[in-house]
């Protein structure tokens, strides 16, 4: 089975105008979650290493990059990926009268290493139908089609928008006689 990231395309306004129609992007869809059990469970395939070897050390990670970065230091982690604290808050007029109190927030930056950087370059991608067009109306009737765009005849607005949807997807050939 080939590896594709599911997307929908999702309609986003711009808070400081609300009146004006939105922009419809993409929006990745999460499938699941792999936490510690699943990845041992997998890692576990690719080598010699036991479940319970592999989630003895995961663990202990999460205790050693907790620590590193507590201590200030920049993390690591082979091509994966690095780590480090960033500090933001406000500023003073002198060095002087700068006191720890005006650090106002604290994060973790995560930055993709060469591994994370390449699966982008790789990425597929593959478009799920929202849940609110599952039990949509059926179209009418397709009017015409223009640059891979069906425009439809409907007097449901959902089912027009779905229409829409599917088209800006590319699912082929819904309107293929116009």
């Amino acid at each position: 089975m080939d590896k594709a990231l599911t997307y929908s395309v999702v309609e986003r306004k711009d808070p400081a105008s609300p009146e004006v129609q939105g922009k419809y992007y993409a929006q990745a869809q999460a499938r699941g979650e792999a936490g510690i059990r699943e990845l041992s469970q997998r890692i576990q395939q690719m080598c010699t290493v036991t479940r319970a070897d592999v989630i003895a050390v995961l663990t202990a990670l999460e205790d050693v990059v907790s620590d590193c970065l507590a201590n200030g230091e920049i993390v690591r982690l082979g091509e994966l990926c690095s780590l480090r604290v960033s500090l933001s808050g406000s500023g003073t007029v002198t060095k002087e009268e700068y006191h720890t109190g005006l650090i106002e927030k604290k994060r973790i930056l995560f930055t993709g290493g060469t591994t994370l950087k390449n699966m982008l370059g790789t990425l597929k991608y593959t478009c799920s139908l929202p849940n609110a067009y599952e039990n949509a109306p059926i179209i009418l009737s397709c009017v015409s089609r223009d640059r891979g765009i069906a425009y439809v005849l409907s007097v449901n607005p959902i089912c027009v928008r779905l229409f829409q949807y599917l088209s800006v997807c590319r699912v082929p050939d819904l309107c293929p006689s116009v």
